[in-house]
Order: structure tokens, then C-alpha cells, then sequence
């Protein structure tokens, strides 16, 4: 294990450009998904709740023309979710298409059910372009911004020349117009609005005007909606980067304050080294892959301890780790932490080792050393910054952890680490221990009392 006054956090490795991509969209992807859920079930609530609208207002039968064309523009929804996809789907922009002609045809064309004396203008009486305005919000639910603009754009064109198709080929009442007209003689602009047979090319060009606008708008809010969802997915990995090194409450710390590392500071921590005994000879003799699997079954192992009582993995060091307490802020009960982790490391090393036995693999020999004193916190580096612990508290925990070799134990501790956890008050942290005066530990001039967790009788582990 390598051993040195200067541990560093490793900074998290900047992805590239392809991994940032792939994470993106699949947080995109993820979100689109759910959006468009919500989207098809916003229609099937608006649908439903038009079709019983219509049931009042809709003359019998023609009510069920117009009953039919809201069932396809539901199942067109659901195909919409199917065939939904991150980006430009051609199939989705399609049935996106196949949604606007349904409507346009529904509201433009003659009802094959009604009678048809009318004027075809009085199709245009009642306001019926404003159901395009439900299409256009449930496409913001899940839709990309240029799909939003897509639709309004789709949605002017095609209700434009359902218009002027209209215009073209319907044939005026007679009678109609003139009958109004004398109807209000001193009012000929009001004659001219009540006209039956006036399709008001101005109110159909104000309100497609308006759509289109009201689309552009939308289509920039879904812009920059997903522009804030790159971020938040920027932030997400970000997140998940730190909680690779920290703990949950220290990652909640660190994302919810500025540049909390940038001060130096000092204080005292407790600082914790792991190590498996005689790794490289075991390695020596096995398949890398199993050599590999062995180590992340272990660090998976380690690393869940740590996290689980409010510890920082400092960095993996091969068949081994350090881990501190009390960074990067300290709390009252820094040294018991370490060894109440330290105790749960050690009962899950006996189940893999019981595990490993059971399977017929040898089993693995693990010493632990911690030490509790002074250590200086501070960001170094230039351009990639880590995450530094520096001090004299690194070098002891590590022969502290050396020393489990020569006492035979599983565990060594300092008297400095003894006496804060009696400080904090766990006591029961300490069970088992055994006192060893006049030890000498390298880098350190004068003999250090120690106190070991001695190893017992391990079937199947060969002692060094």
C-alpha cells in the first residue's frame, strides 16, 4: 500500500463530449417518456370531456360524425406514445400531421350525417378552431420545440387552405345575403357580418395569425425548458459523480454552497486505511478477471460502510482504501463514526468470506488502522482541482494499519483515536480492544501506545 503526508480525493473526471450526449439523452429520453404519458392522457381527459359537450350542443345524429374523429384523434394519441422517440421522429411527426388533417378535415369538410342546405361559410360561425389550441398544449408536454412550431405552422397552412378550398368550391345561398342586407338597411357594416354566406377571410387570417404566434411562443418556452433540463441533467451527473467519493449528506452539503472547498482549513478528522493482506500474492497466481471481480466486490463492500456512517472515500489504493471523518466539516462524533464503519467492515468481510468459502474460493485477510488528530482541508491544483487532506493524521493511520501484520489483529487504532471516541461517547465502539504500550511506528520519533482489535482463529486464512 502506498503510504505518504499528502492524501488526495481524486476530482472527478471530466466526461467527453459523446458521454455528456448519452447522458443527456437519456435523462431526455426518460423525461420524454413521461411526457408523453401525460400527454396522451391529457387528451383522452380533453376528448372525453368535448365528446360529452358535444352530446349538448351537436344536432342528432351529425354529434356522431364528430364523435368518431375524437376516437381517432385518442388512438392517434396512443400510437403518438408508441412511436415517440428523443429528437425528430419522422413516424411521430406523421401521426402529428395525421392529428392536424383529422381535426382540419373534421371542422372544414361537409358532415356526412347532416343535412347540407346551410351555407358552407356557417361552418366557420362557430369558433371551431380554437380545439387546435388542445393539440398545441399536450405537444408541449413532450414534444421538442421545433415539433411545437411544427404544429402551429402545420395547424395555419392546412386551416388556411381548408379555407380557401372552401371558398372555391362551396356555392353561395341565394337569397341569403340580400334578405339580411334588407333586413338592416342603416346598418350595412352589421349586414356584413351577419352575412350567412361571408366565409371572413379576415377573422380566419387573425385567427391563424394568432395560433402561429401563440405557437412560437410555446415553442420557445419548450426550448428553454429543455435547455434548463440539460442543465438539471448536467447537475444530476454531477451529483452522481460526487456521490461516488461522498457521502449523501456531504454530496447535499457541497451542491448547496459555493466553492465550500476553496477556504483551508484545519481541523482535526479521523482518517481510516483499509488493506487486504497478501493481495499481490493472490493476485500473482489468478486470471485478471477474477482478480478485477474480487477487488470491486470488495471496494462495493467497503464503500457502502463508509457511506453509511457519514464517511468520505478518500481514494482506492489497489487492494485498498483510505477513507476520512469529519470532512470536509467536522462533527461531534467523527471518531466514533470511523469505528462504528470500521465494525460494520469487518462483520461484512466475515459474510463474503463465509460466502467465498462456501463456494469453494479462498477466503481474504483485511487490516484496518485509524487515527484521529489535526489535518489540513483545501482544494489543490490548477485547472483540475482535488480535494486534499494534508498532515502527519494520514502517515500514522497508514502504519497504524501496517501494524495489524506484526500484532496479529484485525484492527489498530491510536490512544488519540481512543480517547476521542471515549470523548463522544461510544464507548461500546471500543469492545474487544487491547492495549499495546511502547510501540514504534515509522515517521514517528517517540513510542506510541496502540490499541489492537485482535485477529481470532480464521478458518481458511492463512496468516502472514
Amino acid at each position: 500500500m502506498k503510504e505518504g503526508a499528502l492524501s488526495k480525493t481524486q476530482g472527478v473526471i471530466a466526461p467527453t463530449v459523446d458521454q455528456e450526449d448519452s447522458y443527456t439523452e437519456a435523462v431526455l429520453a426518460r423525461h420524454k417518456r413521461e411526457g408523453l404519458g401525460l400527454a396522451v392522457k391529457a387528451r383522452w381527459w380533453a376528448m372525453s370531456f368535448v365528446g360529452v359537450f358535444l352530446l349538448f350542443v351537436a344536432p342528432w345524429p351529425q354529434v356522431l360524425y364528430y364523435e368518431f374523429i375524437l376516437l381517432l384523434l385518442c388512438a392517434n394519441g396512443w400510437l403518438i406514445q408508441r412511436m415517440g422517440r428523443v429528437g425528430r421522429s419522422r413516424m411521430e411527426l406523421l401521426l402529428i400531421f395525421l392529428d392536424l388533417l383529422l381535426m382540419t378535415v373534421g371542422m372544414v369538410a361537409p358532415n356526412p350525417l347532416g343535412e347540407h342546405d346551410w351555407p358552407a361559410a356557417m361552418r366557420y360561425q362557430y369558433d371551431n378552431f380554437q380545439y387546435f389550441y388542445l393539440i398545441l398544449a399536450a405537444g408541449t408536454l413532450a414534444y421538442s420545440w421545433r415539433t411545437v412550431i411544427a404544429i402551429g405552422t402545420w395547424t395555419g397552412v392546412m386551416w388556411l387552405i381548408g379555407v380557401g378550398l372552401s371558398v372555391w368550391l362551396a356555392e353561395p345561398v341565394h337569397g341569403l345575403s340580400q334578405a339580411v342586407a334588407d333586413a338592416l338597411p342603416a346598418f350595412p357594416e352589421l349586414a356584413r357580418q351577419l352575412d350567412p354566406n361571408a366565409f371572413r377571410l379576415d377573422l380566419r387570417i387573425q385567427e391563424v395569425f394568432v395560433f402561429v404566434l401563440v405557437a412560437l411562443t410555446l415553442g420557445l418556452t419548450v426550448r428553454r425548458f429543455n435547455a434548463l433540463l440539460r442543465s438539471n441533467a448536467a447537475l444530476e451527473r454531477e451529483r452522481t459523480n460526487l456521490s461516488r467519493y461522498f457521502s449523501p449528506n456531504v454530496v447535499e452539503e457541497l451542491s448547496q454552497n459555493d466553492e465550500p472547498l476553496k477556504q483551508i482549513r484545519s481541523h482535526d478528522i479521523a482518517v481510516l486505511f483499509v488493506d487486504i493482506v497478501g493481495f499481490t500474492e493472490f493476485a500473482a497466481v489468478r486470471r485478471p478477471e477474477e482478480v478485477i471481480g474480487t477487488l470491486r466486490e470488495f471496494h462495493g463492500l467497503m464503500e457502502t460502510a463508509v457511506f453509511a456512517h457519514e464517511g468520505t472515500l478518500d481514494k482506492y489504493l489497489g487492494d485498498g482504501l483510505m477513507a476520512t471523518f469529519g470532512t470536509p466539516s467536522p462533527s461531534d462524533k467523527d471518531a466514533q463514526n470511523a469505528l462504528r464503519c470500521v465494525r460494520q467492515m469487518m462483520r461484512d468481510v466475515d459474510d463474503w468470506n463465509e460466502a467465498r468459502i462456501a463456494q469453494g474460493i479462498t477466503p481474504l485477510r483485511v487490516g484496518f488502522g485509524a487515527h484521529y488528530g489535526p489535518a489540513v482541508l483545501a482544494d489543490i491544483g490548477a485547472n483540475r482541482l482535488e480535494f486534499a487532506v494534508v498532515g502527519n493524521t494520514v502517515n500514522v493511520a497508514s502504519r497504524l494499519e501496517s501494524m495489524t501484520r506484526g500484532l496479529n489483529a484485525r484492527l489498530v487504532i491510536s490512544d488519540g483515536m481512543r480517547a476521542e471516541v471515549l470523548r463522544e461517547g461510544g464507548d461500546e465502539c471500543l469492545e474487544g480492544l487491547q492495549k499495546f504500550t511502547d510501540q514504534d511506528i515509522r515517521g514517528v520519533s517517540e513510542k506510541l501506545t496502540v490499541w489492537a482489535y485482535e485477529r481470532p482463529r480464521e478458518h481458511g486464512v492463512t496468516s502472514p
